[in-house]
């Protein structure tokens, strides 16, 4: 497999993809990082942990229509150009 634009491209969905299917109730809340974790105060700088969560609540919410799209192009240009 050579290192093109394509599989860099590939490996960036795999990456949205993966952030996209986590559960917040199932699996995040269960490693500590649920919806009830990150919250500070007023005034108070972000943390890391909070700040993580936002992306992926944001990931989750903004990329959820694109996301098909892409994968529907992508899974049709592997089974066309193999």
């Amino acid at each position: 497999m050579a290192f093109t634009l394509y599989s860099l491209i590939q490996a960036a969905i795999l990456c949205v993809n993966a952030i996209a299917v986590l559960h917040e109730e199932r699996f995040l809340s269960k490693v500590g990082w649920g919806a009830d974790q990150g919250i500070g105060g007023f005034g108070d700088e972000p943390g890391i942990k909070s700040q993580l969560l936002n992306l992926i609540r944001s990931v989750r919410t903004v990329m959820r229509v694109p996301l098909i799209i892409v994968n529907s192009v992508c899974i049709v240009l592997l089974l066309l150009f193999g």
